[in-house]
């Protein structure tokens, strides 16, 4: 009789059905989750599956294939594109505000706080450049998670005009995790002018 393709197989993918067929034998029977009774067309496995989206973004089907959708890809790029002194509330929080977004997949950098929240549990890596001007002060940044400082950079050459405090890490981040930079010593007057801020999505666990 007839056949009709049962909800939710709309999300598996078709690479992925054309190899299990072709990997397996002819006639052979195939089960979906609930074991009900296998479905052969004309000598060939027809694969039954319902998959739904898990809240990580990922498609996982009854025969344990996950893949991961476009909305998984997460990755921002800020930049300080001029050298205002710092604001009263930078002075009062001591976090490093930038003030325009290079990239910014997923929007999960928040411009005006200039944090980063995690979408999701993953492994994320973060780099920072911060460039002191006209300031011959030491400077220590450190990149916070949560707010505990996680790993820090010094600047503090007195003999150059501009000098960066740079660093770079790799984090396991829960969902709803915040990274920001935060001033931990010292003063940005003159400005930070060419500061950047980046990080990634690696991968989701």
């Amino acid at each position: 009789g007839a056949l009709r393709e049962p909800a939710g197989c709309g999300s598996c993918l078709g690479a992925a059905l054309a190899l299990l067929l072709l990997l397996l034998p002819a006639g052979c029977p195939v089960r979906a989750q609930n074991d009900t009774e296998p479905i052969v067309l004309e000598g060939k496995c027809l694969v039954v599956c319902d998959s739904s989206p898990s809240a990580d973004g990922a498609v996982t089907s009854s025969l344990g294939i996950s893949v991961r959708s476009g909305s998984a890809k997460v990755a921002f790029s800020a930049t300080r594109s001029t050298n205002h002194e710092p604001s009263e509330m930078s002075n009062r929080t001591m976090t490093i505000y930038f003030d325009q977004v290079l990239v910014n997949i997923g929007n999960h950098f928040d411009l005006a706080s200039s944090i980063f929240v995690a979408p999701r549990k993953g492994i994320y890596s973060f780099s920072f450049h911060v460039v002191k001007v006209y300031n011959r002060q030491t400077i220590q940044v450190s990149l916070m998670q949560n707010g505990y400082p996680v790993i820090s950079a010094f600047a503090g050459d007195q003999d150059v005009t501009r000098e960066a405090a740079s660093n770079g890490v790799l984090l396991l981040m829960e969902r709803e995790d915040k990274v920001h930079l935060k001033l931990e010593r010292g003063n940005l007057m003159g400005g930070w002018k060419y500061s950047t801020f980046s990080g990634f999505l690696v991968f989701p666990l």
